[in-house]
């Protein structure tokens, strides 16, 4: 059967226009607060400029870790016989970490205006606070009066440590264009150091007055004054050290027990350093165990504190000594970086003061510890127990951090755009003859 013919028929009208398949352009939408906008803000606040953050950023805190690891360790009997428990000393000292790790990264983002604003006011409210504890406020303990207690007991001496190193950056530059780099009337200048100095040495803390001492010869040293005017200040400051030594009878027992190699008086000067050597032999070279250490059993006074370095000694043994030690030395090479690459003199000044503060501190410890110094009451930094200690040092690290980003560039010899075979000479076996025109 034949079928019928297709005839064509015209198209109906589609009933809704042909629209493209491409998606139509949305228009942009406020990001909602506290959505990827905060994030994106906080990601560019805390970007550091420099891996020098991130090199002192990174030692402090694996040096803080190590810390409380060992305040734990070295603070468990004196705890327990003091409160009943074992944790109280490691949870004081782990709350002042909490609170001032983080108080280190806002300083850090703090920009230099800031310290020039607020210095002198800082050192003379901290002065202030010294005075205080002369009053019915002040704690004496060790002989030294240099502690207040309001609720909670803090050292106002170490908050003088990170106000004078910031004084002093904010005012030698301007002291020093004044009078010039040789003459001794920068010493007059600085003035309200010595009045730091003086009311914490009025505490009969001469520990803290020497290391005191020292910011003021770092801060100097970095200032770019002449080397006469650091030498000058050396010895005067090495004669009033001997001066204090000779009116103090418990100084003066100190030194001569540290003199004297067949040590007489065992049951009093002679115990605490006698007992730190002992337990840096105990330990030997691998130690004998984290926790174990026999010395922390009210053999060794100050174990978790002034001589905290010998129950490392005697638990991590030698290899633990030397990872403390090499910890010191990788934050000595930041701070050095962060003051080779600085472009304004109040960051190098304040830079060389903290360094010296925290890292000649924590030789001077260690020194004392292993018997090459007399006993002069400082903690190691960082390590030995102690609120106000370790959260003003970590401020002090944090003031170091933000001055991490005004560090100048890196210069690089050769630019990246600069083609790799510029500037070459060829070698014989470079060049290569021209074939001939008329050679197959």
């Amino acid at each position: 059967m034949a079928t019928p013919p297709r005839t064509s028929q015209p198209r109906r009208p589609s009933a809704t226009p042909r629209t493209s398949t491409r998606p139509a352009p949305q228009a942009s939408t406020p990001t909602r607060p506290g959505g990827l906008a905060t994030r994106f803000k906080l990601e560019k606040a805390f970007k550091a400029e420099s891996p020098n953050f991130y090199l002192l950023a990174g030692v402090t805190l694996f040096t803080v870790i190590l810390g409380l690891i060992m305040v734990l360790s070295a603070s468990a009997v004196d705890s327990f016989l003091q409160d009943g428990g074992f944790f109280s000393g490691f949870f004081k000292q782990a709350i002042a970490a909490f609170v001032a790790l983080p108080l280190m990264l806002g300083i850090s983002r703090l920009p230099l205006v800031f310290f020039r604003k607020w210095a002198n006011i800082a050192l003379f409210i901290t002065i202030g606070l010294q005075l205080l504890v002369f009053t019915p406020l002040g704690v004496e303990s060790g002989g030294n009066r240099n502690w207040l207690d309001v609720g909670i007991q803090f050292q106002p001496s170490e908050m003088i440590k990170l106000t004078i190193a910031v004084w002093l950056g904010v005012n030698l530059p301007a002291i020093i264009d004044r009078v010039g780099p040789y003459s001794f009337r920068i010493f007059g200048g600085i003035f309200p150091v010595y009045i730091a100095m003086f009311v914490v040495l009025l505490g009969q803390d001469l520990g803290t007055v020497i290391i005191l001492f020292a910011i003021v010869l770092g801060c100097l040293a970095f200032s770019g004054v002449a080397g006469r005017m650091i030498g000058v200040p050396m010895v005067l400051g090495a004669v009033g050290v001997l001066f204090m030594a000779l009116i103090s009878p418990n100084r003066m027992a100190r030194i001569m027990s540290f003199l004297n190699e067949n040590c007489t008086d065992y049951t009093n000067a002679c115990w605490q350093p006698l007992h730190g050597k002992w337990a840096l032999a105990n330990g030997g070279i691998f130690g004998v165990g984290l926790g174990q250490s026999k010395a922390k059993w009210s053999w060794l006074p100050a174990a978790d504190n002034d001589y905290i370095f010998a129950i490392i000694g005697e638990e991590l043994g030698m290899i633990g000594c030397m990872v403390v030690i090499a910890l010191f030395v990788t934050l000595a090479v930041a701070f050095v970086r962060i003051i080779r690459q600085a472009q304004d003199p109040l960051v190098r000044i304040v830079t060389g003061g903290i360094m010296i503060w925290i890292v000649g501190q924590a030789f001077v410890n260690i020194g004392v510890v292993v018997g090459v110094l007399p006993v002069l009451g400082v903690p190691l930094p960082l390590l030995s127990s102690g609120g106000s200690a370790l959260i003003m040092t970590l401020l002090a690290i944090g003031v170091v951090l933000s001055f991490t980003k005004d560090e100048k560039p890196i210069k690089r010899t050769r630019s990246r755009s600069q083609p790799r075979t510029q500037n070459r000479t060829k070698t014989p076996q470079a060049r290569t003859r021209q074939p001939q025109s008329g050679r197959s």
